[in-house]
């Protein structure tokens, strides 16, 4: 039983848990502490913005809350002058050295720097004088860092370490002439960073931003191409968010109405290309086991785990499946099966896919990934990308209805291909065809509970299939979890077959292109709702699959006349031109 102590806040006594900051004790009793770290995603590095300052008795006066443990005794003064006035200036010092051009930053409206200086009053006068020296860097595909918008909170550097156990970014100079940057102020294309855009989900600002395509879309509009979209799984578990639905609500129909009048030629799922990878994918492991091929095999579908293998683990590149990732695999049937049955020129057709990765930008441009000289993916935007284009079209997408996919030629999908937005769900979507495979019928309970869930980093099962063999498996999200995983592979003590692994924690729902969680941009959620989010994500892809007739990917029509009219057989030749690449071991950092 955790040990109570006392304290008052505004003069009100209280029982809170021992160990607790100021700030979590206030937020229990019913009060909220402008602050820029820990009611937000639970980044806080030092305490060294000062934002959340209040009054406490004895000597120490003003703490910073986020960081100051409550003590028997203590009385804690929020609204007291001295408090009010200390952070006021705080945040008055941050706008100081700050762009302030709000109208043209893709974070207004969700800006928690300007958040706090509404709430505290400040001024972005109050202080004047030179300005730290401005570095924007924006020659990675996938993201975008300006130090003009930064305030040294520190969180994009703890979440890269906490939960990536990269350290890419960290602090450059010192005194007022610090800013954050990879090592030696690199960009982030000539440092080892997977791009997986998890810092620009936990900055505060726009400091870091994803590098966005929308230009590069509107001037497909323009040049008489077939602009044709693809959309992942994890977007309509998400995009609602976006337009004040609750989280975990999936708004698939209103999503594709929206798609269309932005005008899209064709709006397809690569839920469809998730079916086809785990056709290739799933026959790939099998040849693996039967012929003595490299184990355990890795999946391949997430672009930042597989950027960050070429980076650090280039001696076990043989283990990762050699399939695309569902969006490229798509692409590259577009571009071949869909224009030949439909008479169009490959180079005719510009391909976009709408992903809730950053990573995905910087896939779609690996030099492996072209067939003939042709891309197989043209664009890449985010979610919240999608966002930003239907608002400024004037779509009122709560009013949208609810309407379908395009179904010529790739409209069908299975369930299993929805929870490939979900961790452990590409695991549980090639178990539903391995069994079949193996044993030639249908798994009578199809759901693998084993492979499920968030929590522990590092999943595994060991999976019988009848009397034919025993797969063991393992998941995990996240490059910390990883590397556990990896190191076992590395030092030859893995027992698995078959190992799934995502980029970013919870998997694609979690990815660094999705909508911003925000509590203080979220007044109608629950209390806890950054620790429930991605389960609610989760959860709206799991109801889809469950909803679906066809659940295993091996079943979907579309998949089998696709193999009998074009492809002929999972892993033939014609597949392997299509759909499958190769990896490249790479360097840390490039030269300068």
């Amino acid at each position: 039983m955790t040990k109570k102590v006392n304290i008052k806040i505004e003069g009100i006594p209280y029982q809170v848990d021992e160990g607790m900051t100021i700030l979590e004790a206030a937020k229990a009793c019913g009060y909220e502490i402008p602050s820029l770290c820990a009611f937000n995603h639970g980044e806080c590095n030092s305490g060294s913005c000062r934002v959340c300052l209040v009054e406490t008795t004895g000597a120490r006066g003003l703490v910073a809350s986020c960081v100051y443990p409550v003590v028997e005794g203590m009385e804690v003064r929020i609204s007291s002058p001295k408090a009010v006035d200390a952070r006021r200036r705080s945040v008055e010092l941050l706008l100081s050295n700050h762009n302030k051009n709000c109208q043209q930053c893709d974070k207004n409206g969700q800006c928690e720097l300007l958040h706090v200086a509404s709430l505290t009053g400040a001024r972005d006068d109050a202080f004047g004088g030179c300005l730290t020296e401005v570095h924007i860097d924006r020659l990675a595909p996938g993201l975008v860092r300006d130090t003009s918008k930064c305030i040294l909170c520190g969180r994009c550097i703890e979440r890269c370490k906490n939960v990536q156990g990269l350290g890419i970014l960290g602090y450059e100079n010192r005194g007022f002439n610090t800013f954050v940057a990879p090592a030696e102020n690199r960009s982030f294309k000539d440092s080892p960073c997977i791009q997986c855009g998890q810092c620009v989900n936990i900055c505060p600002t726009g400091a870091l931003m994803e590098h966005s395509e929308i230009d590069k879309v509107d001037e497909a509009f323009r040049s008489g191409k077939k602009v044709i979209v693809q959309v992942a799984p994890a977007v309509r578990a998400a995009l609602g968010e976006e337009f004040g639905y609750p989280i975990g609500t999936p708004v698939t129909g209103k999503m594709i109405a929206a798609l269309r009048r932005l005008g899209f030629d064709r709006v397809y799922d690569v839920n469809f290309g998730a079916d086809l990878t785990i056709m290739e994918e799933g026959t790939e492991l099998l040849n693996r086991v039967k012929n003595g091929g490299v184990l355990p095999m890795i999946t391949s579908c997430s672009p930042g785990w597989v950027n960050y293998a070429e980076y650090n683990y280039g001696d076990l590149l043989p283990h990762l499946s050699s399939c695309k990732s569902p969006h490229q695999m798509q692409g590259a049937i577009i571009k071949s099966y869909w224009a030949e049955q439909n008479g169009i020129d490959p180079k005719d057709i510009f391909v976009v896919s709408v992903m809730p990765c950053v990573a995905k930008k910087d896939e779609k441009d690996r030099a492996q990934l072209e067939v003939n000289g042709i891309r197989d993916v043209d664009a890449v935007i985010t979610t919240r990308e999608l966002a930003r284009m239907i608002r400024r079209s004037g779509i009122l997408f709560n009013r949208l209805p609810d309407e379908e996919w395009d179904q010529d030629i790739m409209g069908d999908y299975s369930g299993a291909a929805v929870i490939f937005g979900v961790t452990g769900g590409v695991m549980e979507a090639a178990l539903r065809t391995v069994h079949y495979v193996l044993t030639g019928q249908e798994k009578q309970e199809i759901i693998f509970k084993e492979v499920r869930g968030h929590e522990g980093g590092i999943r595994e099962a060991t999976i019988d299939i009848k009397d034919f063999m025993t797969v063991n498996v393992a998941i995990a999200s996240g490059m910390k979890a990883a590397k556990v995983l990896l190191d076992d592979i590395r030092a030859g003590k893995s027992k698995y077959h078959f190992i799934e692994i995502m980029g970013c924690p919870g998997g694609c729902i979690n990815g660094g292109g999705q909508p911003y969680v925000r509590s203080c941009f979220l007044p109608n959620e629950d209390d806890n709702i950054l620790d429930t989010y991605k389960e609610k994500r989760a959860k709206a892809l799991y109801s889809e699959d469950e909803r679906q007739v066809i659940r295993q990917s091996h079943n979907n029509p579309q998949i089998k006349e696709l193999y009998e009219k074009f492809l002929g057989e999972p892993n033939s030749h014609k597949a392997h031109e299509l759909l499958h690449t190769h990896y490249a071991e790479r360097e840390g950092f490039n030269e300068l």
